[in-house]
């Protein structure tokens, strides 16, 4: 398995040294989708070729932002143009359980934009807070801007890795988590200053 693992990360490597940020924009697309496609894959190995001069930094982070922003508005098209029952219907072939979409939705249209950038930064969410979205028809640019942000956060994360410790992906794997879990905090503090700044707008209405 683990020969496995090196095989696909060498192979990405090699398709995001030949194919550039083109690669990356496509890449992060299909992880940003519906697809069961890990950044931590594609971004950490665009990292390292930029610590090895074979790329721009600051251009693999802005290709993995491209790249997140465009398979979300994929999933937010899908969402408007399929709707809830189809969505569960062929969701579950890709992890998409009705009791999951339920909590994220059920988040989402309470919380709106700040959902959509908090869950930009959560595993297992990220790739479907989208479709929500989609259907409760969030006004583009806000979704947009929510999604860039959250996604920019996490890509410049994973490059910073890359960057560090090179083409080996066990330290990535373990520095993604605590990564994650260096985020926590932050998440916090975000939901308490989004909590605070609602409360405090609902009493002034």
């Amino acid at each position: 398995m683990r020969e496995l693992l090196y095989k696909v990360i060498a192979t990405i490597v090699t398709i995001v040294g030949k194919f550039g940020y083109g690669g990356i924009i496509v890449m992060m697309f299909l992880e940003s989708s519906f697809f069961p496609f890990p950044s931590e894959v594609v971004i950490p190995p665009a990292g390292y070729l930029s610590e090895r001069g074979e790329m721009n930094f600051f251009l693999v982070v802005s290709a993995g932002i491209l790249g997140s922003i465009l398979g979300a508005l994929f999933n937010y098209w899908l969402a408007l143009k399929m709707g809830r029952p189809a969505l569960l219907r062929y969701g579950r072939y890709v992890g998409l359980t009705p009791a999951a979409f339920d909590r994220v939705e059920i988040f989402f249209n309470h919380h709106g934009i700040f959902g959509t950038f908090v869950g930009r930064l959560i595993p297992g969410i990220r790739q479907y807070i989208s479709f929500p979205a989609g259907l409760a028809r969030l006004p583009l640019l806000p979704f947009i801007a929510a999604t860039g942000i959250g996604a920019g956060i996490w890509v410049i994360i994973l490059a910073v890795i890359g960057y560090l410790v090179g083409n080996n992906q066990e330290l990535i794997n373990n520095y993604s988590h605590r990564a994650f879990y260096a985020l926590i905090p932050f998440l916090i503090f975000s939901c308490l200053i989004y909590i605070w700044r609602h409360r405090r707008k609902k009493s002034r209405q």
